[in-house]
């Protein structure tokens, strides 16, 4: 079982990727913005994060930079965008060590992704990046 948190706005996507990762065993955390979400990741051990490109008071790209600098690279980190500059995205992103998803996605295939992230070796056994 692992810690995972997903910042996304939108409550539609966050409650679709929560009831497929809680079906699967996981645990879930949300955060509807990218400040709430860096502050969570502050505060609480987590496994892996989950982040939307466009969000209010701190979007994506903001987050995962802030995010590197807290918990280094040791945190999966999956982006998802529904930007039509998938190219762009991919290299404003490329120092970062993230995995990038287009949206609209398949949730089956974001968690079979997820589980390949999510090796026994990525999961301390304090239960995450705290």
């Amino acid at each position: 079982m692992a810690r995972i948190l997903i910042a996304d706005d939108d409550a539609h996507i966050a409650r679709v990727m929560s009831i497929w990762l809680t079906r699967h065993g996981h645990m879930v955390a949300c955060a509807s913005n990218g400040r709430e979400a860096l502050d969570m990741v502050k505060s609480q051990p987590v496994d892996l994060v989950i982040s939307d490109m466009n969000m209010p008071e701190l979007d994506g790209l903001g987050f995962v930079r802030a995010l590197r600098e807290f918990a280094g690279d040791r945190l999966p980190v999956i982006v998802l965008s529904a930007r039509c500059d998938q190219e762009e995205l991919k290299a404003a992103l490329s120092s970062y060590n993230v995995k990038i998803y287009p949206k609209p996605f398949l949730p089956s295939y974001l968690v079979s992704e997820i589980e390949s992230l999510l090796q026994p070796s990525t999961i301390t056994q304090a239960g995450g990046v705290s």
